[in-house]
């Protein structure tokens, strides 16, 4: 089956595809005045069809009505037909979306910004059974006396019983004075906690809630040291010390187990470690390690994650993957047998994502007590997990960083071999299956001891009267945990206008889809009447605009047709473009839903609108060919093949007016042919004024012109002056052009004189200077100054200043001294010749240069600033003596006594008169100085060199100046791509800071970076030191080099490690209310 040709169907019609036949009916009406049926059916496109399927609505037909509604399920990106999702986004935040999911599912904590330690432990604390139980058991007075208590115990309440699917943690985290910005150490967090809450609870009269943190989370351990001669343990052996977590080494360890074997291991203390025994009276070899006295009801395990590094005393996060078991056995542990089984199983696991120290992110992996499953509150999301603490996956697959493996947990012989003192059989092992978990992130472990009395049975807990059950929690049906009844009721307020608020979004957003929907209905059925058949009536004009502004708009406006009307109150033909042909079905419903008018049918069109248009369009009609026979001729006159010219025009205008396209009447840019050939005097610019270029036109050309020019501006009182053929230039402008020209000539012989006279200083060549002759100092600006103001190529520069004033000011007022230094000197191809780079202000000119400048520009011979180079003999004299003595630097001298031996071993120095200032000139210079080393966020050039050795041209260019006369090779002067970059720095930039902006832009690691300012290298051990500390200073060019001797690593542990380490780590919690109670519990 072949398809369909479609290619035109929908192709839009063009309206000068009937610019034939509508021109002619146009003259036939203004030939005779008489205006048919089939006349206005042509004019005013009734005739068209009916058309369907355009991509635009169709101006030049009024029947159609296209592309004025998107098709079925399109969509725009506003108005009416915008998606319904944006109609609901403009309904503001939908409360539902934070419900929580079920009465079964916990409830998440916000991000404050970096408080995700924080939310991870507490919501580890809230679904600790126990311990909610116990903090809702405190006494409202209490409560009121202990802000800490007091927030903890509503974000618990909110936590357990209100309906929103996270809670806002930051009444809490204020009320500790945490910086939500600050990422901190989860654990460390916890103990401070723990340590805060059991000195608030100390307040509380209810015996379990007073000691709720004591029995569930401390419990106590000895360190012991033996004598091995005499067997005794020392007296601070039997001292017990309280912990609220053990931290375990896992670096090189494979599981919990191996870990506890370390924590527990056996130390042996010899050589410069050996024990002092008070028995023995003498320094012994001993043995020292940890016995677990006594555990608590939750074991908290901290995994030491983070190792210190001493090469860059920076910590390190290991990633190695730790395995640790779903039940562990810790009876055998104890430092002493216990009667009970001491199994403890896996109720919770803090994971820490992240390669850094004091980034990355915490979300905690948290076993329900009632209903078994793992739940993982990630923040805000809280994730069911299934029966497995990684998801149900975990158990048949391997991912990167979790799996589930099926293990006989065994300990480890070196262990159970009598390490503690309880003869433990070293081929113990548990006789069932143990499942065994593993995680390269996991940062700390929670157990949950199992026995039969439960917390409550051990320490009588009592609930008083304050609290009663409440109706509806979103908590599981097993939890019938009671909440203060002071709180109760606001939970309970609070989750009734929320529910409340979730219903009105719920009622706004049927109403306002439905009204939507309603609109969108509307608008497609009158759309659908709206269409007529060609030459059928009755039918009505209807304004596009409007008919355009109703189909997209949710409220539309009155119905106005003012703008498709004209001055008789009829339809102008004018407007056709601009209306529709619209049914009366349509129309009806249009005009009695929304009002307004005026009413236009078919029998309003503007017969006298029709007669002045077809008088218009034949006048429109003559101009346009009578312009387009002109110009024909105006190009000849412009290619200088008419000769009968009358009248004077402007060139450029002449040219402008035949590139413009022929249109039907004269336009503003068609004013003024003569405007730019008029003098202010009102007579003819001379010709060779600027832009006062003229051609003659013939009599006829100019006619057609000067009628265009007065009808365009006819109120211009200057209107269109007229210059025939015989007409005089302006004497007056005439004589004022001569005079300029005069002067130009004159200053043109001037500036080639003394172009000739200062040949090689104008050019910029270096002039090689001798011994013991006289040359003086000019200001390099001003002679900068004065090669712009004589060059030829350069346009309206500044003319210098005089001589005599320029000299005055390299004087000091006090001293009448030298307040700029002479130029720097170099020995190249056996001459002395001044270098170029210098950052002197001053340049060496010759005696003759100075004496011609000075008949030149005002200046007096007698005050110039003399310089003598000459040879000193006495080095020390040179360098101690007259601070008119310029020295050369010591590496020029043995360049010098290689070329020219003429001088000997003497020191070559500049003489001036007047002296150098040496007083004035040293307070400017630490002014500049100052200005120097205090820059901010200026450019400098790093440029990477590979290789060993650094091109003279790099090496030359990073010194600060180069030798333009010699000529450095094209090899010299490229550079590979990427090998040089532009860096924003300031001086108090650090090293530091400067080498990772290197290793992130060339991936040179810091280590690596041999860094090199021209011949010196920046070879400094503190990287804190600034730029302006190694004088580097804006616009200098760094050189780097890679050493290669360090391993390349990722730079995002670098700036995660290094840079957050130096900034955050040492504060801590210093400053909030955690550190006021400060105990160290972490053993």
């Amino acid at each position: 089956m072949t398809r369909p040709t479609t290619r035109s169907k929908n192709k839009r019609q063009r309206q000068g595809d009937d610019d034939g036949s509508t021109s002619e009916i146009w003259r036939k009406i203004h030939k005779t005045g008489v205006v048919t049926e089939d006349d206005m059916n042509q004019l005013y496109m009734i005739w068209k069809p009916v058309c369907s399927g355009c991509r635009v609505n169709t101006k030049d037909n009024p029947n159609c009505f296209c592309a004025l509604v998107p098709p079925t399920n399109g969509t725009r990106k506003s108005g009416l037909w915008q998606k319904m999702s944006d109609f609901v986004e403009s309904l503001g935040p939908d409360p539902n979306t934070d419900l929580r999911a079920s009465a079964s599912s916990p409830a998440g904590l916000t991000n404050l910004g970096a408080t995700c330690y924080a939310n991870s432990i507490l919501q580890c604390l809230y679904m600790n059974k126990s311990f909610r139980e116990g903090i809702f058991s405190v006494e409202p007075d209490v409560l009121q006396q202990q802000p800490v208590l007091d927030q903890l115990s509503r974000l618990f309440v909110q936590l357990h019983a209100c309906k929103m699917a996270f809670i806002d943690s930051s009444p809490f985290v204020k009320t500790l004075e945490l910086d939500n910005g600050v990422q901190q150490d989860s654990h460390e967090f916890l103990t401070l906690l723990l340590s805060l809450l059991e000195s608030c609870l100390s307040h509380s009269k209810i015996t379990k809630a007073r000691t709720i943190v004591q029995d569930l989370f401390r419990g106590s351990v000895s360190h012991v040291t033996t004598c091995s001669q005499c067997g005794r343990d020392s007296e601070a052996s039997s001292k017990m010390e309280d912990f609220y977590g053990l931290e375990l080494n896992i670096k090189g360890l494979k599981g919990l187990d191996e870990s506890l074997d370390d924590y527990l291991a056996i130390e042996e203390l010899h050589g410069d470690n050996q024990y002092f025994c008070e028995s023995c009276k003498t320094r012994v070899d001993a043995t020292r390690n940890i016995k677990l006295c006594t555990l608590p009801d939750v074991l908290n395990f901290q995994l030491k994650r983070y190792v210190f590094l001493p090469q860059n005393t920076m910590k390190k996060k290991v990633t190695s993957a730790f395995s640790f078991p779903a039940e562990l056995d810790m009876r055998h542990r104890l430092s002493e047998p216990s009667q009970f089984e001491l199994i403890y199983d896996l109720s919770a696991v803090l994971i820490h994502k992240g390669t850094a120290a004091n980034s990355g992110h915490y979300i905690a992996h948290i076993k329900d007590e009632n209903t078994g499953q793992w739940w993982e509150f990630d923040d805000e999301h809280v994730t069911n997990l299934g029966c497995h603490p990684f998801g149900e996956e975990a158990s048949s697959s391997t991912s990167k960083s979790v799996k589930t493996d099926v293990l006989h947990s065994n300990y480890s012989e070196a262990m159970l071999a009598d390490s503690n003192g309880n003869g433990l059989d070293a081929t113990h092992s548990q006789s069932s299956l143990v499942e065994t978990f593993s995680s390269s992130d996991a940062y700390m472990l929670m157990y949950h001891l199992k026995h039969s009395k439960n917390v409550g049975e051990k320490g009588g807990m009592v609930y008083g009267a304050n609290l009663k059950e409440v109706e509806g929690s979103a908590v599981t049906a097993q939890d019938s945990a009671c909440l203060p009844s002071h709180l109760c009721e606001e939970i309970q307020n609070f989750n009734s206008s929320y529910l409340d608020s979730c219903e009105q979004y719920k009622r706004r957003k049927k109403l306002e889809l439905s009204r939507i929907n309603e609109r969108r209905q509307e608008v497609r059925s009158v759309l659908a009447e709206a269409p007529i058949q060609p030459l059928e009536q009755p039918f009505f004009w209807i304004c596009s605009d409007w008919l355009r502004q109703w189909a997209d708009n949710i409220i539309p406006i009155a119905l106005d047709n003012t703008c498709i009307q004209c001055s008789h109150g009829k339809v102008p033909v004018s407007k056709v473009t601009s209306m529709k042909r619209l049914s009366s079905k349509a129309w009806d419903k249009l005009l009695s839903k929304y009002g307004g008018g005026p009413t236009l049918s078919h029998d309003d069109c503007c017969w006298d609108c029709l007669i002045d248009g077809a008088q218009n369009m034949v006048s429109a009609d003559t101009y346009r060919d009578q312009r387009e026979s002109l110009k024909q001729l105006a190009r000849d006159i412009l290619d200088g093949n008419c000769e009968d010219g009358m009248f004077y025009v402007s060139k450029p205008w002449l040219q402008q007016w035949w590139k413009r396209k022929v249109v039907d009447a004269p336009s503003e840019a068609d004013a003024g042919p003569t405007a730019a050939i008029s003098c202010p005097h009102g007579q003819l610019m001379p010709e060779q004024a600027v832009g006062a270029k003229r051609l003659l036109v013939p009599e006829g050309l100019w006619l057609f012109l000067y009628k265009d020019a007065i009808s365009v501006k006819p109120d211009d009182p200057l209107g269109c002056p007229t210059f025939p053929l015989d007409s005089r230039e302006c004497s007056q402008c005439s004589d004022e052009l001569s005079e300029v020209a005069c002067l130009e000539d004159s200053l043109r012989l001037v500036k080639q004189r003394q172009r000739q006279n200062h040949e090689k200083l104008f050019v910029g060549k270096s002039m090689p200077l001798s011994l013991h002759c006289k040359y003086f100092l000019v200001p390099s600006s001003w002679i900068s100054k004065w090669r712009n103001y004589i060059n030829v190529a350069v346009k309206n520069s500044d003319k210098p200043e005089t001589l005599d004033g320029v000299i005055d000011s390299l004087m000091c007022e006090k001293h009448s001294q030298l307040i700029e230094r002479p130029p720097e000197l170099v020995f190249r191809r056996g001459a002395i010749i001044p270098r170029e780079s210098s950052v002197g202000s001053l340049t060496i000119i010759s005696e003759n240069d100075w004496k011609c400048f000075c008949e030149e520009w005002g200046g007096i011979e007698t005050k110039g600033i003399s310089a003598r180079i000459e040879n000193i003999n006495d080095l020390e004299n040179a360098f101690t003596g007259s601070c008119k003595e310029m020295p050369i630097c010591e590496d020029q001298l043995h360049t010098w006594d290689k070329v020219n031996n003429e001088s000997g071993n003497g020191q070559i120095v500049i003489k001036t008169c007047p002296e150098v200032c040496e007083s004035c000139v040293g307070e400017k210079e630490s002014c500049e100085l100052m200005h120097k080393l205090n820059y901010s966020n200026e450019d400098i050039s790093v440029i990477l060199v590979r290789g060993k050795e650094v091109p003279r041209s790099i090496l030359e260019a990073s010194k600060g100046f180069v030798e333009t006369d010699r000529r450095v090779s094209k090899r010299s002067r490229k550079t590979k791509n990427g090998s040089s970059i532009s860096l924003k720095v300031s001086a108090s930039t650090s090293l530091y800071q400067l080498k990772m902006m290197i290793w992130e832009s060339f991936g040179v690691v810091k280590e690596n970076q041999i860094l090199q300012k021209g011949d010196r290298t920046i070879d400094v051990d503190d990287e804190c030191a600034t730029l302006a500390d190694v004088n580097i200073f804006a616009g200098d060019q760094i050189i780097v080099r890679d050493s290669e001797i360090h391993e390349n690593r990722d730079i995002a542990d670098e700036l995660c490690d290094e840079k957050m380490e130096t900034q955050h780590t040492e504060a801590g919690f210093r400053g909030t209310l955690l550190t006021s109670n400060v105990s160290s519990q972490v053993v």
